[in-house]
């Protein structure tokens, strides 16, 4: 159509508010802006040149809801809607039958491929819930109130695109196949709008160009916005990753089979071996061999993420050729080595991250390779706002999920991961699972999600051997060498009672052993220090009941003191929580642990005799590694109180149950020998064989209980995939829907006063103020902190700090002056040598 004719089209539909030079952007140019960007992102896409063009047609109506005088008059003098504009697009396309048969789309199909597309603000139109014909009759009457000149302009202007993409059709595609694909596409053109709506790369311009001039000056324009916005999918590196001899887990991952299409491999080997390493080279077979553009690697917490990000940051380079690469998780801006590489240029041949990938945890999923936690994946499967964005992100990346036994073993989030696979599985991804614990039911259960999404039927892999790297379906290999390593079986040996754990590192810290005691509760852990200290052992403390600033600087000594190259460990103790597990590369000599699940005491023993190649058994202060453990004797269970003298608080972190089990099996058994004995260690405690004591009876049906009520709530936490996302999902925020629970906690800001007025705790840390607010966060207990009166946040001190937070951010932080005596309120202290005190 020649611009004469689209002249009024162009004119008298804004498409954005007054920017730059020219008062209004047309509303048909920015649909094609948006559109030119889609282009670019379908250009190595598996669909037929046709259904491509019926995507990005599609994509190009999702604003056709501007063109009506309620979107016009909210630009132009103010007014409220009466339909929001992506509502309207819903109602001016799905009973537009002209049009569907054009494109020869299926009745059902298009209904939920219009919703996808018009959905494009986070959440689906809804159904009005009326009979299909009374349902197009409702929309067309809110067409009708949208004017005379938008009723003769939008079927103009749908001609007019649509002449720009002839060969569109969507012939072939079902309704099942559409509900599958709405989730995709939805995400696809979120990602597209919010490229094409940023005014650097668009800006608005006046309405002097036809469509085709226009849409080939936007195409121009998206080539450099995806470049810029770091969503260039990177060209791959076939070099090989490593330049070290290989393990025996890693050669595996080099040699295996890998099977045609959507694959999932389980890496299971014990602490240390390599799992990362191998998790890479069997990656890299995968992306080459074309079942995924790039990677996400999923942790537990957002220090295993933090950690796992410098080591990605080291070898993707090699990977990929100037790939993007970003951190996702809640405080991913406190993270040096992240801030150091947001702004490097996106043309530079080095790991590269985006400003405009930094900007949002959930744009940070559109990397070639995000790092961040389990969460940020989660989400994609929740009722949440944008999670079609970060399920499309996910779609095109080989999902790599670490220390997976640690998300399988909580009945919630169990359900939620299974779901993630399920759904990546269905949209075409692979995922790869690295773990050193997994007990065989999760690992059965998690390969009948993936094996549902992708339409598969595998049998049961019930093979017992260990190490293995198993790909369900395909090949598994498991003839690994059983011998231990360097530092050979761990003993186990119980202790009683505090008095004899403190007595034990007394004397050890004494002869120059690199001690550690890791207790399942923050006050314990503080008790236990404050204890070493009145009988003048030298010794630290860390938990994460810290505020930020404190964490990372106790942290980073910690490291400094017992990791791989550490100096000054003989004869140091260091007190800590279960921070220690898995987030911190630390070695020692002596290790006591408190009573804690079989799982959680194989990754501490982890921490044990660890680098014995920097530290070999002549330079130890003691001749053989032990894993002392805190514990009652499971022979002797009285009553139900069983943990309780001997472990105090820390008695009640875990089911009693399991943890009654683990005793029973891991004193009986004396020894933890890696990786031979670890699988059988595991199923004895996993399979609740033996009964437990009379006494315990009762908690054990609490757990059960509470384990059914957790996985209910999970599949209610849930969209409805097979539904589509028109039916199945909604724009719930972030928070209203956990990915995972456990006690609520509740964050304080901690603050200092100075010169009459509150500055952060973090004062000195940080790039400005906002950063060191960050930094003097910490979370305690929401339930302990409802027994004390907190500061009033409406004093006039307070306010003038919040005024400018934003709400969500002044709603859920509570602002906590400390004294110089460490005093917040009564009942409430803060130090920063040992954390908050309740």
């Amino acid at each position: 159509m020649e611009l004469l004719d689209m002249e009024s089209h162009l004119t008298d539909w804004p498409g954005k508010s007054a920017r730059e030079t020219y008062p209004e952007h047309p509303a048909v140019y920015h649909m094609l802006d948006v559109a030119s960007v889609a282009e670019r992102f379908l250009i190595s896409s598996p669909f037929t040149e046709e259904i491509k063009a019926a995507f990005v047609l599609l994509i190009a109506l999702h604003d056709l809801g501007k063109i009506g005088d309620g979107f016009r008059n909210m630009i132009r003098v103010g007014s409220a809607q009466t339909l929001r504009h992506w509502e309207l697009t819903n109602a001016w396309l799905l009973p537009n039958d002209p049009l569907r048969a054009r494109l020869r789309a299926n009745g059902a199909a298009w209904t939920d491929l219009v919703a996808a597309i018009a959905g494009h603000h986070g959440r689906p139109p809804k159904p009005s819930g009326k009979p299909v014909k009374r349902e197009m009759e409702y929309f067309q009457r809110f067409c009708r109130a949208e004017g005379p000149q938008a009723a003769r302009d939008v079927p103009a202007i749908i001609d007019a695109l649509f002449s720009l993409w002839p060969h569109a059709l969507l012939a072939g595609v079902t309704e099942q196949e559409a509900k599958r694909l709405s989730w995709w596409l939805s995400g696809l053109t979120v990602a597209a709008d919010w490229v094409g709506s940023n005014p650097v790369w668009f800006p608005a311009r006046k309405p002097d160009l036809g469509l085709p001039e226009y849409l080939a000056e936007a195409r121009a324009r998206a080539i450099v916005a995806v470049q810029e916005a770091g969503l260039q999918a990177a060209r791959l590196g076939e070099e090989p990753l490593f330049d070290f001899p290989l393990r025996p887990m890693q050669i595996a991952a080099r040699d295996i089979d890998l099977p045609a299409g959507p694959m999932l491999a389980f890496v299971e080997d014990e602490t240390g071996a390599g799992k990362t390493e191998a998790a890479l080279i069997l990656a890299q077979r995968m992306l080459i061999a074309g079942k995924g553009k790039g990677l996400y690697f999923a942790l537990p917490t957002m220090a295993t993420a933090d950690a796992m990000f410098m080591r990605a940051a080291k070898v993707i380079g090699r990977l990929f050729e100037a790939p993007s690469l970003t951190l996702a998780h809640g405080r991913a801006t406190l993270s040096q080595p992240f801030r150091d590489l947001v702004g490097r240029s996106a043309i530079s041949d080095d790991v590269i991250c985006a400003p405009w990938l930094a900007d949002s945890r959930r744009r940070a999923l559109l990397a070639d390779v995000g790092v961040g936690t389990i969460d940020q994946a989660l989400l994609s499967v929740m009722p949440t706002r944008f999670s079609t964005l970060r399920m499309w992100g996910l779609a095109s990346k080989i999902l790599i999920v670490d220390e997976a036994h640690e998300i399988s073993g909580d009945h919630y989030m169990a359900e939620l991961l299974a779901a993630l696979l399920r759904v990546h599985a269905a949209l075409g991804g692979s995922a790869i699972l690295l773990t050193a614990t997994l007990p065989l039911q999760d690992r059965a259960m998690l390969t009948h999600a993936f094996a549902q999404g992708a339409g598969r039927d595998w049998p049961v892999d019930a093979d017992q051997s260990y190490p293995a790297l198993s790909i369900p379906g395909g090949e598994a290999r498991r003839d690994f060498d059983q011998k231990p390593g360097l530092k050979g079986p761990v003993r186990v040996v119980r202790l009683q009672a505090m008095e004899a754990a403190l007595d034990l590192l007394t004397t050890q810290a004494a002869r120059g052993a690199a001690c550690v005691w890791v207790r399942n509760a923050v006050d314990e852990a503080i008790a236990a220090v404050e204890a070493l200290r009145a009988r003048g052992v030298p010794a630290s403390l860390l938990h994460a009941r810290f505020a930020l600033c404190d964490r990372k600087r106790i942290e980073q000594a910690e490291i400094d003191r017992f990791g791989r190259m550490g100096e000054g460990r003989a004869g140091r103790v260091l007190v800590a929580t279960q921070v220690v597990e898995s987030s911190l590369d630390l070695d020692f000599d002596v290790m006591i642990s408190d009573l804690a699940p079989i799982a959680a005491l194989i990754q501490r023993a982890g921490r044990l005799w660890r680098h014995m190649a920097e530290r070999p058994r002549a330079l130890r202060a003691v001749p053989e590694p032990v894993l002392h453990v805190l514990s009652p004797d499971p022979a002797v269970v009285v009553d139900e109180r069983w943990l309780v003298d001997v472990l105090g608080q820390s008695a009640w972190v875990y089911p009693v149950a399991e943890q009654w089990r683990t005793a029973d099996v891991l004193f009986c058994t004396g020894m933890i020998t890696s990786p031979a004995g670890l699988r059988d260690l595991i199923e004895a405690v996993r399979s609740e064989a033996k009964p437990v004591p009379a006494p315990l009876e009762a908690a054990e049906m609490e757990r059960i209980g509470q384990g059914y009520a957790e996985a209910n709530r999970a599949t209610h936490n849930l969209i409805d995939f097979a539904a589509g996302y028109r039916r199945g999902g909604a724009g719930a925020d972030d928070t209203t829907f956990p990915t995972r629970l456990g006690r609520p906690t509740r964050t304080l800001v901690l603050a200092r006063r100075r010169a009459g007025m509150l500055v952060p705790w973090a004062e000195g840390h940080g790039a400005d103020a906002v950063e060191g607010w960050m930094l003097s966060e910490v979370q305690a207990d929401a339930r302990r902190l409802e027994r004390l009166e907190l500061p009033d946040q409406r004093t006039p001190e307070i306010a003038a700090v919040t005024k400018d937070w934003p709400e969500w951010r002044r709603n859920g932080m509570t602002v906590c002056p400390v004294a110089d005596d460490g005093s917040i309120t009564e009942g409430l202290h803060y130090q920063a040598a040992t954390g908050l005190l309740l």
